[in-house]
C-alpha cells in the first residue's frame, strides 16, 4: 500500500512538472517578473499557478461532478474572463516602469498580488480544467479512491512548484546580465505576447469549434 501511494504520489509529480514546464503567460509573466523585480516576485507568480494546479487536482482527484460540470459549462466565460485579464497584465507589463538595480525588494502585498494575480488567471484557463480534471479522474480510478487524493495533489502541487522554483533560480542569475535598455525592450515583447495569448484565447471562444 505504501509503495502504491508513493507510485501515485511521483506520478502527480511528473505531472504537475509537465503541465507546468511549457512556456505560456504564466511562464512568461514569471520570467518577465523575475527579470524586473526580482526571484522571490517571480516565485510568487509561479506559485499562485502551481495552488491553482492542486486546486483543478483536487476537483479531479475526488471526482466533484457538480463542479466538473460546472466548469466544463463555464469554459468560455472563464476563457474571456481569463482573456480580460491577460490584456490588463499586458497593458501594466508595458506601461510600468522599468526597476532599477537599487529597487527595494517586492513588499508582502507585492507578492501577494504576483500570487493571486496567476491563481485566478491559472483557474481561469480552460486548457488546465480539461487537462486536469481528465488526467486526474484517470488516476483516481473516476474519483472514487478518496485515500489516493490527498498524495495525487501533493505530488502535482509539488511537481509545478519545483518548475518554478528552479525557472526563477535560473532566470534569477541571469537578470543583472540585462541592462535597463533590455528589460525595457524585454517588457515591451512580454506585454506584445501576453495580449497575444489572450486574443488567442478569445478567438477560441467565438471561432473555435462548438
Amino acid at each position: 500500500m505504501t509503495n502504491d501511494v508513493f507510485i501515485l504520489f511521483a506520478k502527480a509529480l511528473a505531472v504537475g512538472l509537465l503541465i507546468a514546464a511549457p512556456v505560456g503567460p504564466i511562464g512568461l509573466l514569471t520570467i518577465n517578473r523575475t527579470l524586473d523585480q526580482g526571484r522571490l516576485a517571480g516565485l510568487a507568480t509561479g506559485l499562485g499557478a502551481a495552488c491553482a494546479d492542486a486546486v483543478y487536482g483536487a476537483i479531479g482527484a475526488f471526482g466533484v461532478t457538480q463542479v466538473i460540470h460546472w466548469l466544463v459549462g463555464a469554459r468560455d466565460a472563464l476563457a474571456l474572463g481569463g482573456g480580460a485579464m491577460l490584456l490588463w497584465m499586458a497593458w501594466r507589463t508595458v506601461t510600468q516602469p522599468v526597476a532599477t538595480e537599487a529597487a527595494a525588494l517586492p513588499s508582502r502585498s507585492d507578492l501577494l498580488r504576483c500570487f493571486a494575480g496567476t491563481f485566478v488567471l491559472t483557474l481561469s484557463n480552460p486548457a488546465t480544467i480539461v487537462s486536469f480534471i481528465a488526467v486526474f479522474a484517470a488516476m483516481a480510478g473516476g474519483g472514487t479512491q478518496h485515500l489516493s487524493a490527498a498524495p495525487m495533489v501533493a505530488g502535482v502541487w509539488l511537481g509545478s512548484a519545483l518548475w518554478w522554483l528552479g525557472l526563477t533560480t535560473v532566470v534569477g542569475r541571469w537578470r543583472h546580465h540585462f541592462s535597463t535598455a533590455w528589460r525595457r525592450r524585454i517588457n515591451v515583447l512580454s506585454g506584445a505576447l501576453l495580449a497575444g495569448f489572450a486574443l488567442w484565447q478569445w478567438a477560441g471562444v467565438f471561432w473555435g469549434p462548438g
